[in-house]
């Protein structure tokens, strides 16, 4: 287990790195951290599976105001983790992803106030103009120091906390257990439905029927209904391409004529 749990640090200490390096790229999203920890602990099938459905999850999900409500990428990590570890169900890993993500969300908002603790040791060191050492310093706590707290959490908690967790798993109640994996379900609609809040609109909501229709009554697959999705976007950005671009045609020759009509005068 000490060599799954380095794993899993080092993949949150990559993902969360390079993606701060790079200007987020979202490589510390769930469909990527969960893909490569599966990948790592050899069973890439059960990591691409739980990748899509931890990203559907936390898809709506995002910081206001510098508070992260839930942590992603770390609860990405423990619940793929924890699944291919011990043989559980994706639903039982699934079920795990939301309170694990709250408490390493708690544990970033904690280590924030030692890092502010550095900034005039920061600003100190901008103000020398030594451009390089700033730049190298900037790197190495970028990729170490700002992660360490929840890469030492990551760490123990599949070290020398998988085994304990699933003997209390394996003791639950049935009933329980049947709970946690309807929950799990339940919460891929509520990340959806999250998402969709954002951006619902009265152009928009008839493709919402259309696809229930399609999923529901025509039994079309998930890839079918993606094509369908993928060809109407297309066609519709093209179409609204065109109009804008008569719009700005227009626009542009009205201004030309008025333009015109003041140098006759």
């Amino acid at each position: 287990m000490i060599q799954s749990g380095l794993i899993c640090a080092l993949v949150w200490i990559l993902m969360q790195g390079t993606d701060r390096l790079l200007a987020w790229q979202t490589l510390q999203r769930p469909i990527v951290t969960a893909t490569v920890t599966g990948l790592l602990l050899g069973d890439i099938r059960t990591g691409m599976i739980m990748a899509a459905s931890l990203e559907a999850i936390f898809m709506g999900i995002s910081a206001i105001g510098g508070s992260i409500p839930s942590d992603a990428c770390a609860s990405s990590i423990i619940a793929v983790a924890y699944t291919i570890l011990t043989g559980a169900d994706v639903e039982t890993g699934l079920a795990l992803a939301m309170p694990i993500g709250t408490l390493m969300g708690s544990v970033n908002e904690m280590w924030k106030p030692v890092l502010a603790s550095f900034a005039p040791y920061w600003e100190k060191l901008a103000a020398s103009g030594k451009e390089k050492s700033f730049r190298a310093q900037v790197m190495f706590c970028g990729f170490f120091v700002d992660r360490l707290p929840q890469a030492i959490i990551l760490f123990a908690a599949i070290a020398f906390g998988v085994n304990s967790l699933e003997h209390v798993m394996n003791n639950l109640p049935a009933f329980i257990m049947a709970g946690l994996s309807a929950s799990s379900s339940m919460m891929t609609g509520i990340g959806f439905a999250i998402l969709l809040s954002m951006i619902w609109n009265k152009e928009i909501g008839c493709f919402f029927f259309l696809g229930y229709v399609l999923c529901k009554y025509m039994s079309l697959p998930t890839v079918a209904i993606a094509i369908i999705a993928a060809v109407i976007s297309i066609t519709y950005f093209c179409n609204e391409k065109k109009i804008n671009d008569v719009l700005k045609i227009a626009e542009t020759s009205g201004s030309s004529s008025s333009a015109g009509e003041e140098d006759l005068f």
